[in-house]
């Protein structure tokens, strides 16, 4: 399932947080958003899972109009793992996941073997398949974190909107996530932080400031040196990663950020879009 996002706006208190965004997520494909603190990649996720209602513009989920579905079509089709995540369920690990399961049940039905074989597999998927009589409450952040994202499969959607699914995660969990988002192959729409775990793992990325869309392509036409000092202000150089090739960016750690529109490693001007100024913020 592709999605698209035509010419979307959202505003909200009095301030405009996204403008005229235009994006695809490709059919069975991992795509990126990414950008500084505030940029609007949270904004625009909500208004996917529909959390938020854009004040113009579409969400397409292969054509139709996310507005013409109904939530339960929608559940069946969206999952999300958002940033504001709960963490006061008394329940178990298991009962958390199993809520993934809602959308194809009728009220007051009971699991069937179906629901139990998609639970079971969810858990063993993120690696809690051994935790499931714990109560969610109990957990760290990073089993939270993998136990939401669990639920989130057992939803069995044809998109995942995720955002920020690695935050509270140790290296080796994040490693095995962003692992497992390949194997899914599911449609994905994925805000990161982490611009080297975004070029690792996405096909395609979009990069947000100031709640516009300021270049759109494959990570390693998209992360240039020009578009790391304009748009994050950063210093850094891109390379081969020595072991699986994907570009790797190796941040100058000691020096301040620049704002610079050049950079002395490709001396060209930074070819992103410049977005519009109508508002910030990211809530």
């Amino acid at each position: 399932m592709r999605i698209d996002i035509e010419d979307l706006h959202v505003a909200y208190s009095g301030r405009t947080v996204v403008s005229g965004v235009r994006l695809f997520a490709a059919e069975g494909e991992i795509t990126g958003l990414v950008g500084p603190n505030g940029s609007g990649k949270s904004t625009l996720l909500r208004t996917v899972y529909r959390h938020l209602r854009p004040t113009a513009g579409r969400v397409l989920l292969s054509g139709t109009d996310l507005r013409d579905l109904t939530p339960v079509q929608t559940a069946r089709q969206v999952a999300a793992l958002p940033q504001e995540r709960g963490d006061d369920f008394e329940l178990t690990v298991r009962e958390v996941v199993a809520m993934g399961r809602t959308p194809y049940k009728r009220a007051f039905a009971g699991e069937d073997a179906t629901d139990r074989d998609i639970v079971a597999r969810a858990l063993a998927d993120v690696g809690m398949h051994g935790r499931t009589g714990r109560r969610f409450s109990e957990l760290s952040g990073g089993e939270r974190q993998r136990v939401l994202l669990a639920r989130a499969f057992a939803q069995d959607p044809d998109v995942l909107v995720l955002d920020e699914p690695t935050n509270h995660l140790d290296m080796r969990h994040q490693v095995e996530l962003l692992a497992l988002l390949r194997a899914q192959r599911r449609t994905t729409l994925v805000s990161l932080h982490d611009l080297n775990a975004a070029a690792s793992v996405c096909q395609r990325l979009h990069v947000l400031h100031e709640g516009s869309v300021v270049a759109s392509g494959p990570p390693r036409e998209v992360l240039t040196p020009a578009l790391l000092a304009e748009v994050f202000g950063v210093r850094a150089v891109v390379v081969d990663h020595p072991l699986t090739g994907d570009p790797l960016i190796a941040f100058d750690h000691r020096s301040p950020g620049t704002h610079a529109r050049s950079h002395p490693t490709c001396g060209t001007e930074v070819a992103v879009r410049q977005p519009a100024r109508e508002g910030r913020g990211e809530v």
